[in-house]
């Protein structure tokens, strides 16, 4: 089997008190994969941390060095909703390695994927909503200025929309963001994607699929991409507690089978960050995450 997988062992434990953020998902999916059979563990890779000079292709040097020196205000971390650590640092940063080795991965056969990622609230020179530096722009500048690519689209799948994501590529036309998000959701200020689709609380399987299948001929007609930052959160499911919409385990399945089905017919590179997941049994979370694994790996294997 062709395809790859990142998987971080950098994580962060234990979380602030009353922290909703369900870690422990990014150890239970490659574990489930693995007894499953969907791969082994030829397919699973750790990636290691990322440089500087690649991060300041996309972020702010100032913003970096607050990072790095772990000198953010308590205002800058109450947005970003994670208490500043060096291990927190290491963990996003080498999420976004991951990601951009996905990428060059997927250059050459077709699909990676990232059991992370999706960390698409950071902006240039901040970070919001457990985002602290934004993988999808970081790995797609990258391919970008190592001319690997002419044109990239973002196909965010979110819940949440991509704000990060649109305003560092505001202007820019190498980078197509595309966004289809609950309207009532975080976040509550909206940035401008080149295309925002956005959904009414309660929207079921039939309208979201829908709305899907009607905008992906005209995403790939139109931007003509040679790469696809692919960002599948299961925050759309029913079952989530922050995500407002009525789609079903069923129903996000087909829409990962749906966008790669159509990636794999045009043959377009694809990699894929996990995104958002906030469902209160976790197992619902793992499932809807492995059935995007195993949509990637019935077409590309």
């Amino acid at each position: 089997m062709l395809m790859k997988i990142a998987y971080n062992h950098i994580y962060v434990h234990p979380l602030p008190e009353g922290h909703r953020f369900p870690m422990e998902k990014y150890e239970l999916i490659p574990l489930q994969l693995l007894r499953e059979g969907v791969i082994t563990a030829a397919n699973i890779f750790s990636p290691a941390p990322l440089e500087e000079e690649i991060i300041l292709l996309t972020h702010d040097k100032n913003y970096w060095h607050k990072l790095k020196q772990q000198t953010l205000s308590e205002r800058e971390q109450r947005k970003i909703g994670f208490t500043q650590s060096p291990a927190l640092t290491q963990r996003e940063i080498t999420i976004c390695r991951g990601t951009i080795d996905c990428a060059l991965h997927a250059l050459h056969h077709g699909i990676a994927l990232n059991v992370a990622g999706g960390t698409h609230h950071a902006y240039a020179d901040r970070g919001e909503g457990f985002c602290l530096l934004n993988d999808f722009a970081v790995a797609a500048n990258y391919l970008l200025d190592q001319q690997l690519v002419k044109q990239a689209l973002v196909i965010d799948l979110d819940v949440h929309q991509g704000n990060g994501t649109a305003a560092l590529f505001a202007g820019n036309e190498k980078v197509f963001t595309f966004s289809m998000h609950g309207a009532g959701n975080y976040p509550f200020h909206k940035e401008t994607s080149d295309w925002d689709i956005p959904l009414k609380d309660g929207t079921d399987n039939g309208t979201y699929l829908q709305l899907l299948e009607q905008a992906l001929p005209t995403l790939i007609d139109r931007v003509k991409p040679d790469m696809v930052f692919y960002l599948s959160g299961v925050d759309i499911l029913e079952t989530d507690k922050f995500g407002k919409l009525k789609v079903t385990q069923e129903g996000c399945r087909e829409r990962d089978e749906m966008v790669f089905s159509y990636l794999h017919k045009h043959q377009i590179p694809c990699t894929v960050a996990m995104g958002g997941g906030y469902s209160a049994n976790i197992r619902d979370i793992v499932n809807a995450h492995c059935n995007t694994f195993k949509a990637a790996a019935a077409l590309w294997n």
